[in-house]
């Protein structure tokens, strides 16, 4: 879902970055519009305007204050992470806020310098890109470290809300030194396996990385006159709402003194849609999420929300007594609940798989293309765009190539350096899992790099990582490998974490070499920040995650503050998995086929209709978050995406350029205040006010026992 919403996010701005970066005549005769291309060119050449400034060697692009901003930028996105993966699972881009935030603190820093006279090194845009790769990595384990899925499926607390596959073998409780252990061995393979390939999808094949491209169009833009001087107005505006959203979540705090209290359970449609989880929960981060996911994806999260917990939960509930035993609790995976986590998982499965087959049927085309061809210029299928020759590669694609081929990372140190790790990894591994066998563990590194390569030239086409589609292939397909007798719940589990740490930093590289590509960045210092980004990240996460897990007690839990749904979700994959369909409730088996085949048909004629059309076509995906969740935050979203609406009508430049400062804002500040929070409930200090909504009849037997 991460993936989802950041995709489409950057479609529009990239579509029209990417015109004006390359010209193609296809009349080579007409001397006349060669001579307007020419024009042209000069006009629109990024690096013409930083000719005269001099590019750092690699080593210069690595300073000391880069990685002291990153650290502590690192930290912030991380709580800020942390909090969506344990409440929704829904993760937004952050690429904005952080290339923002990099340049205005590095900015200040080096001013402070220059009126001190102490100034040595210029803040230049490589370093910028430094910062930002290395803030992204660090942030990125919070997503593909699995704190809110995998790690926390395995944990007593999720294994204790069913009755299936909860013995000792199948349960293991966080703790800081196997989760840290953990991902040291596992998060920096993905780096390693695709380093070779740097050239041939950067240059050769020219794929867009549509995130790549729109965060080096950011960084270059900041480093222009023009764009310093709006850049600090954004940044003036991130900071008014990082401090609104920071104290309306201080302020909140003080009604929150018990179970169902606080502003997040305020009745606003009523208590009735309120016991359906239809409210808006005057969440600050949702609403700058909404603002920042497009607005296909929040309606899509609404009307999910309508058809589950408006239609079918009510329905199928009637049928208490028939489909499912009467007695059973809310949580039981063989009543209510279990219709609505495998109803959620069919459709989240039908929707990966065919967006995997999708993604892989573009990338062997695309092969396909390129050596029918034999052209190692050739441009592959991504926008229709006419191939490109030598004599029309413009200044800025001379200057970006000349630099990036400058510094080689040389191939026998990937290898050895993926090798090495993996002989590591497979030794390490089954001490902290020991249902991981050492052979299932092999088998994974062998076939990692192709997955790897499938997942970056996959995200290069169309800015769409499958990172959890082949996470849930690994659930499955370990899990049955390994039988319910011998842990196959954990060492599916287990599995998923190996493979998503892989592909999803392959691609979050690939990415980071697209915008150190168009900002003129080393690929080495791309590399280097990338490992110590992560190599942070490994650190931070865990220590973050583990503030959440001591400070909430029921954290996991649904209905409480951190539901962590994609724990329920990936521990009930692997049951599946391991025990087949005879944990599902009646009638369950054949809803799953229904959503699952429905959720293949939307996808396939959202395709076949045309991008236009499917504007208007709901994205199965975010469809199946609120099946477990309820619409409280898809009413978030929408408040935010409603907010942005009305901004671009009265004012759509600076709904364009002030929008992502704010909605940046407001998620970061009412992420930070999770800091604060969990530090008083890991102190004892409660807050002093309970506010609750009662219904009339209810209230009047209160004041009834209460009055003497």
């Amino acid at each position: 879902m991460e993936r989802s919403a950041r995709r489409t996010e950057h479609e529009n701005g990239v579509a029209a970055s990417t015109d004006g970066d390359h010209f193609h005549n296809h009349d080579g005769d007409d001397k006349e519009r060669e001579k307007d291309k020419a024009e042209i060119e000069e006009e629109t050449s990024i690096e013409r305007i930083f000719e005269s400034k001099e590019v750092p060697s690699w080593k210069s692009q690595l300073t000391v204050r880069a990685f002291v901003v990153s650290f502590f930028l690192g930290v912030m996105f991380t709580f800020i992470v942390m909090k969506l993966n344990l409440t929704t699972g829904i993760i937004p881009s952050l690429n904005v806020s952080a290339g923002l935030l990099g340049f205005f603190f590095v900015k200040t820093w080096t001013k402070f310098l220059e009126k001190s006279g102490l100034l040595r090194q210029p803040f230049t845009r490589q370093e910028n890109t430094v910062i930002q790769t290395c803030v992204v990595a660090t942030s990125g384990i919070a997503f593909s470290g699995g704190f809110g899925s995998y790690i926390l499926g395995m944990s007593d607390i999720i294994a204790n809300q069913s009755t299936e596959a909860n013995s000792p073998q199948d349960i293991k409780n966080p703790t800081l030194g196997w989760m840290i252990g953990f991902l040291f061995v596992v998060s920096f393979l993905g780096l390693f396996s695709v380093v070779p390939l740097r050239k041939i999808m950067i240059i050769d094949y020219k794929l867009i990385y549509p995130s790549g491209t729109a965060t080096a169009h950011l960084i270059n833009s900041f480093h222009t006159p023009q764009g310093a001087k709006l850049a600090k107005k954004q940044v003036r505006s991130l900071g008014k709402f990082f401090s609104f959203s920071f104290l309306w979540g201080f302020f909140q705090w003080f009604f929150t003194a018990g179970d169902g209290c606080g502003f997040v359970n305020f009745p606003s449609f009523g208590l009735k849609a309120y016991e359906n989880r239809f409210y808006f929960d005057f969440s600050a981060t949702y609403v700058g999420v909404g603002m920042i996911c497009p607005y296909l994806v929040n309606v899509s999260l609404l009307v999910g929300a309508i058809l589950s917990w408006g239609i079918m939960w009510p329905l199928i509930s009637e049928q208490r007594g028939h489909w499912y035993p009467a007695e059973l609790k809310s949580t039981s995976l063989h009543g209510l609940q279990g219709y609505r986590i495998f109803i959620g998982i069919a459709m989240i499965l039908g929707d990966g798989l065919y967006n995997f087959f999708k993604v892989l049927g573009y990338t062997l085309f695309g092969l396909y293309r390129h050596f029918r061809d034999k052209d190692p210029g050739s441009v592959l299928p991504v926008g229709g765009r006419a191939p490109t020759t030598n004599a029309s590669v413009s200044y800025d694609d001379k200057r970006r190539i000349q630099l990036f081929l400058k510094d080689e990372i040389p191939t026998c140190f990937a290898v050895v350096g993926y090798v090495g790790i993996a002989i590591i990894s497979a030794t390490t591994l089954p001490h902290i899992f020991h249902q991981l066998k050492w052979y299932y563990i092999v088998v994974l590194y062998v076939i990692a790099p192709t997955l790897a390569f499938c997942n970056a030239y996959g995200c290069g086409l169309t800015d769409w990582s499958l990172a959890s589609t082949y996470g849930k292939l690994a659930i499955f397909t370990i899990g049955a490998w390994a039988g319910a007798n011998h842990g196959g719940v954990l060492a599916g589990l287990a599995a998923c974490g190996v493979m998503m740490n892989i592909v999803s930093t392959a691609s979050d590289l690939m990415q980071d070499f697209k915008t150190g590509y168009m900002t003129l960045a080393s690929p080495r210092s791309m590399f280097v920040s990338q490992v110590i980004g992560t190599a942070m990240g490994c650190v931070i996460s865990p220590c973050v995650f583990w503030l959440f897990y001591k400070a909430y007690h029921d954290l996991g839990t649904p209905g409480t503050q951190y539901p962590a749904p994609n724990g329920l979700i990936y521990r009930n994959m692997s049951i599946l998995g391991v025990e087949g369909f005879s944990a599902l409730p009646k009638h369950c088996l054949t809803l799953c086929y229904v959503f699952f085949f429905g959720a293949v048909v939307i996808n396939a004629f959202r395709d076949v209709v045309g991008k236009e059309k499917a504007k208007f076509i709901p994205i199965p995906m975010a469809m199946a978050i609120p099946f477990y969740l309820g619409s409280y935050f898809a009413i978030d979203m929408c408040v935010g995406s409603m907010i942005l609406f009305v901004w671009s009508k009265i004012n759509k430049a600076k709904a364009d350029a002030f929008g992502p400062a704010v909605a940046s804002g407001l998620i970061c500040g009412d992420g930070i205040w999770t800091l604060p929070s969990s530090i008083l409930a890991l102190a004892g200090v409660n807050p002093p006010i309970c506010m609750k909504f009662l219904s009339r009849k209810t209230n009047t037997k209160v004041d009834a026992f209460l009055t003497p």
